[in-house]
């Protein structure tokens, strides 16, 4: 996964610098927002490499998990950073307007660059498309390379608009377009890795589904104290308390449920078995 991540890096660093050359050369606004999104992406794809590497570290004597939850705040500042593109570019976007009297672009040139544009965004969002969808950061690299997939596609567009029928203001509306398009991303990402951020139950996980199955397996009788919450990115921790029929049946109840547990994604379980005889002390318990 790592090597994945330095070649999309490597690809997208090459196509900022041309991008940005092209769109300085030829005054477009256009290529200049995409060029910036890009390297915004460059640095989403650096955090999520970093993500990556912190997630596979082991616990110590302080760090317990490791460096696995500082994945969560990666992803967390990747949709701020977003956030903060998408502001400067609705600014670039407005000053372009009060600019398109005598403004002269080329428009084939942004159509060429942009088509480019496509090749090398879609092979990036096809080498990232693999493992996504268990990983909230590899998840925003792909939606990211997506997004910019796209973008390319309605610059190309806009070219093509321009080229035709010199329709210059055409330039700026599709700056406001990718920031929409990097606003939906960027908002969605952020809702998501702040819920993961203060330990809320992930987004994939339904815990009344979770809560049912451990109540249904034989032998216990009840369960209360139940905690669920992300170590990382792509580990999930979980915490109960069982009211078990028969003590004496107490480790074939556990291995059983951390088995099927395991199968829905929560890998890290610690479950307390208590008797209906002896309630839980905790005063927090319900």
């Amino acid at each position: 996964m790592g090597l994945v991540y330095i070649l999309s890096i490597v690809l997208n660093v090459l196509f900022v610098a041309v991008e940005a050359g092209v769109g300085f050369w030829s005054g477009s606004l256009g290529l200049l927002s995409d060029a910036g999104h890009n390297l915004g992406d460059v640095f989403s794809l650096l955090l999520a490499l970093v993500a990556f590497r912190l997630a596979l570290t082991h616990g110590n004597s302080r760090f317990t998990y490791g460096y696995r939850k500082a994945s969560v705040l990666i992803s967390l500042l990747n949709a701020i950073i977003l956030l903060v593109a998408v502001g400067a570019i609705v600014i670039e976007s407005i000053h372009k307007f009060s600019d398109l009297p005598g403004t002269v672009l080329n428009a084939r040139a942004i159509s060429w660059t942009a088509g480019i544009g496509i090749l090398v965004n879609g092979f990036t969002t096809w080498l990232l498309s693999r493992g996504q969808s268990h990983d909230i950061n590899a998840r925003g690299a792909f939606l990211h390379m997506l997004a910019d997939t796209l973008v390319s596609v309605g610059v190309v567009l806009s070219g093509i608009l321009i080229q035709y029928t010199g329709w210059v203001v055409v330039d700026p509306i599709v700056s406001l377009v990718i920031a929409v398009i990097i606003l939906v991303t960027a908002w969605k990402l952020l809702a998501e890795s702040f819920r993961m951020s203060i330990d809320a139950v992930p987004s994939e996980i339904d815990p009344d589904e979770i809560r049912d199955l451990m109540a249904a397996e034989p032998g216990v009788l009840e369960l209360h104290h139940l905690h669920i919450w992300p170590i990382s990115t792509t580990q999930v921790a979980l915490t109960a308390h069982l009211v078990v029929e028969d003590l004496s049946q107490m480790q074939d109840i556990v291995h059983s449920l951390k088995h099927k547990l395991a199968e829905e994604g929560i890998a890290h379980c610690t479950l307390e078995t208590e008797t209906p005889g002896a309630p839980c002390p905790d005063h927090d318990c319900s």
